[in-house]
C-alpha cells in the first residue's frame, strides 16, 4: 500500500526565513502579493517589516489586516472583496492559525467564488486558488504545511472543515524569531495544539510510515521544550525547537489526519469562542485516557518520544506516565476547565448532544484508535466540564 504525501513546494526554515520572501516570490513567478494578517501583526511591526523588505526588491504590496481569531464565513468576505478588486497574483499569510486559515479561504473564494459552505468536507477541494505563501508567527497550528482550513459558519456555530490540496500553501517560511514576542498564554495554547497534532497523527487510523516519522520527531522537540518556552519566551533554543516541532506536527497530521480531540474541540470553539489550542488542551488528557486501550503500544511510543518514559518502561508504565504528564502539563500551563474559562455549565451540558453530533460529522473521530459513539462523546464532555 502506498501513501500520497502532500507538502508545500518550498519550505524555508530557520532564523530570518521570513526575510527571504522576495526571493521566494520571484522563484514562484509572483510579483504582486497581498499580505493577509491581523491587527496585532501590524502593531508589532511584522507586516511593515515584510513591506519594507519587498520594497527593497521593487515589489509593491498591500495589507489586509481585518482577519479575526477563529475566522467566520462573514469575517473573510472583506478579504475576498479586496483580493478580487486588486491586481494580486498571490497572498502572503502572516500570523497564527487564524490569519493563515483566513488567507487560504480568501485565496479560494477570490478565484472561484461561492461561499465557504460550498467547500466544506466531504468535498475535496483540488482546484487551485491564488498561491498562498504562509509565514507563521506562532508555534502551534501547523497551518503553514497543511491541506486544511477551518472556517466557522456563524449562522449555525459550526466549524466547517475544508480539505484539499488547494488549501496547501505553495511555500512556508518558518522563522522562529517571529515567535519571540508571543505571550505565555498563546505559547501554551499553540504549543499544546502542536503536541496534540503530533500525538493524534501518530495514533490515527490513517497513520503511515512517513507521518509517523514526522510525528515522533515533533514530539521529541515539543515534549522537552514547551514548558521552557512558556516560562521564558526569549529562550531562542526552546522557541526554535517549538517552531520546528509545530511544523513537523503539521506535516504529520496533514498526511495522517487528526482524531477525536480535534473532532470534539471544534464544536467547543464554535459555540463558546474558546481558542482552538485551549479547547484541545482541555480535552487531551481525558480523550487520551479513553483511547489508550485501543492502541496502547502507540501511546507508549508517544510517551517515550516526549521523554517522559524510557525504553525500559513497559507499555502500561509508559502510558501511566503519559497521562500523568498531560495532566501535569495542563496544570503548569494553567489550562482551565470550560467552567473555569467562563462557560455556563448548564449551557455546556445542554449543548453536549449537538456538539457530539457535530464532532462525529467532522469525520475526525473516525480516525481515532477507539471510535466513539455519540453517547460516549457526551460522556467525555461531561468529564471535562
Amino acid at each position: 500500500m502506498s501513501n500520497q504525501i502532500i507538502l508545500p513546494r518550498i519550505l524555508q526554515v530557520g532564523e530570518g526565513a521570513s526575510q527571504e520572501l522576495p526571493t521566494i516570490l520571484t522563484s514562484l513567478g509572483c510579483k504582486r502579493p497581498l499580505i493577509i494578517t491581523d491587527k496585532v501583526m501590524v502593531e508589532l511591526g511584522y507586516a511593515s517589516a515584510l513591506q519594507d523588505v519587498l520594497a527593497r526588491h521593487s515589489m509593491g504590496t498591500d495589507v489586509f489586516d481585518d482577519t479575526v481569531p477563529e475566522p467566520t464565513a462573514a469575517s473573510i468576505q472583506a478579504g475576498v472583496q479586496k483580493a478580487r478588486a486588486g491586481d494580486y497574483d498571490c497572498v502572503v499569510a502572516l500570523g497564527g492559525g487564524s490569519p493563515i486559515d483566513s488567507a487560504k479561504a480568501i485565496a479560494i473564494l477570490a478565484r472561484h467564488g461561492g461561499t465557504m459552505r460550498d467547500y466544506k468536507f466531504p468535498r475535496i477541494v483540488n482546484e487551485p486558488g491564488l498561491p498562498v505563501i504562509a509565514i507563521p508567527t506562532t508555534a502551534g497550528t501547523g497551518s503553514e504545511v497543511t491541506r486544511f482550513t477551518i472556517i466557522t459558519d456563524e449562522t449555525s456555530d459550526e466549524k466547517m472543515l475544508c480539505v484539499g490540496v488547494a488549501f496547501m500553501p505553495v511555500a512556508a517560511l518558518v522563522d522562529y524569531s517571529l515567535t519571540l514576542s508571543a505571550p505565555p498564554r498563546i505559547t501554551a495554547d499553540t504549543g499544546i495544539d502542536a503536541l496534540t497534532h503530533a500525538i493524534e497523527a501518530y495514533v490515527s487510523q490513517k497513520a503511515n510510515p512517513y507521518s509517523d516519522s514526522q510525528a515522533l520527531a515533533a514530539m521529541r522537540l515539543i515534549g522537552p521544550n514547551l514548558r521552557q518556552a512558556f516560562h521564558d519566551g526569549r529562550d531562542k533554543k526552546a522557541r526554535e525547537a517549538m517552531m520546528l516541532g509545530s511544523t513537523l506536527a503539521g506535516v504529520a497530521f496533514s498526511n495522517a489526519s487528526v482524531a477525536l480531540v480535534h473532532g470534539m474541540s471544534r464544536p467547543i470553539g464554535a459555540a463558546f469562542h474558546v481558542p482552538h489550542g485551549l479547547s484541545n488542551a482541555m480535552l487531551l488528557p481525558t480523550v487520551t485516557a479513553f483511547s489508550i486501550p485501543a492502541a496502547p503500544a502507540r501511546y507508549a511510543d508517544c510517551a517515550r518520544a516526549m521523554g517522559v518514559a524510557t525504553a525500559q518502561d513497559d507499555t502500561d508504565t509508559a502510558n501511566r506516565k503519559l497521562l500523568d504528564e498531560l495532566n501535569s502539563l495542563n496544570d503548569e500551563l494553567q489550562v482551565p476547565t470550560p467552567v473555569q474559562f467562563g462557560i455556563d455549565r448548564q449551557r455546556f451540558i445542554d449543548l453536549m448532544p449537538t456538539m457530539a453530533e457535530q464532532a462525529l460529522a467532522s469525520g475526525s473521530p473516525n480516525n481515532n484508535p477507539r471510535v466513539p459513539s455519540a453517547d460516549e462523546i457526551v460522556g467525555l464532555y461531561q468529564q471535562i466540564c
